[in-house]
């Protein structure tokens, strides 16, 4: 007897436990683009993203949804996304342009990000180019606290490369060149530190400290030319008027996507 109520409430737990999982997937009855389970967007910043996202979707029939949670129960973050945009409908049917992207934020645990494509929007955001939006407009901005910017950046990239203002190729080229930029003025800083620093002890040498008051208006300016290289989207924001949300569609996932963590 006590071996019966003992699996019974193994099957009950377990049959609770599914149920929980499956309701975290399953459709909602009022559908949006910007879900913010995390409670890590402002009333201001949920309606500007969600003016912008309604806008693009009524322009393209191309839906971004954003969805953050405080907890992935379990799943890996781009599992987890894949989930939502399958069950969820994300995109057009037929068309299969959705993208999904999820937040986890970093707590005891590190903070997780994912940009999901649907099968349509693969060829337009590849892999390695949702990697880099990552790497370059999202983890930057987040390890900063800046969470807003960091999605901000990332939409307006995704939007671009989907409205074909420019593709795939051309924002990596812009990421190599930021790149190099940024590489060729840490080393001139380096190289200037080092001029300096061998004047600075020729001239104590000589007892001279004059020259000390001097150089510091220069140091500041490199600091914050070294600072002004960090890279950003460099395409600027997406403006938007007023746009309606129509709802679901119905797209399909496949895989195509990357995820990042800090």
């Amino acid at each position: 007897m006590k071996k019966l109520l003992l699996l019974l409430i193994i099957a009950l737990f377990s049959s609770t436990l599914v149920s929980a999982q499956t309701d975290i997937f399953s459709k909602p009855a009022k559908e949006q683009l910007v879900v913010d389970q995390a409670g890590v967007f402002t009333e201001q910043e949920i309606a500007q993203l969600k003016e912008k996202l309604h806008q693009f979707s009524k322009e393209t029939s191309t839906q971004i949804l954003i969805y953050t949670t405080p907890d992935l129960q379990g799943y890996d973050v781009g599992d987890f996304a894949q989930r939502l945009g399958q069950s969820w409908g994300i995109g057009s049917k037929g068309f299969d342009n959705g993208i999904v992207i999820v937040f986890k934020p970093k707590n005891s645990e590190p903070g997780r990000i994912t940009i999901q494509t649907g099968y349509g929007i693969e060829p337009l955001i590849p892999d390695a180019i949702a990697n880099q939006i990552i790497e370059n407009e999202m983890i930057p901005e987040f390890k900063n606290g800046n969470i807003y910017n960091g999605f901000n950046k990332a939409i307006d990239v995704c939007i671009s490369l989907t409205k074909g203002e420019f593709t795939a190729a051309n924002y990596e080229s812009q990421i190599k060149k930021s790149e190099n930029i940024g590489g060729a003025v840490f080393i001139l800083i380096i190289f200037l530190i080092t001029v300096f620093s061998l004047i600075g002890k020729s001239r104590a040498g000589r007892h001279y400290n004059a020259g000390t008051k001097s150089n510091l208006p220069l140091w500041a300016a490199l600091f914050m030319l070294g600072s002004g290289s960090h890279r950003g989207s460099g395409f600027g924001d997406f403006s938007s008027g007023s746009g309606s949300f129509g709802g679901f569609g119905g797209g399909s996932f496949g895989g195509g996507g990357a995820s990042g963590s800090w």
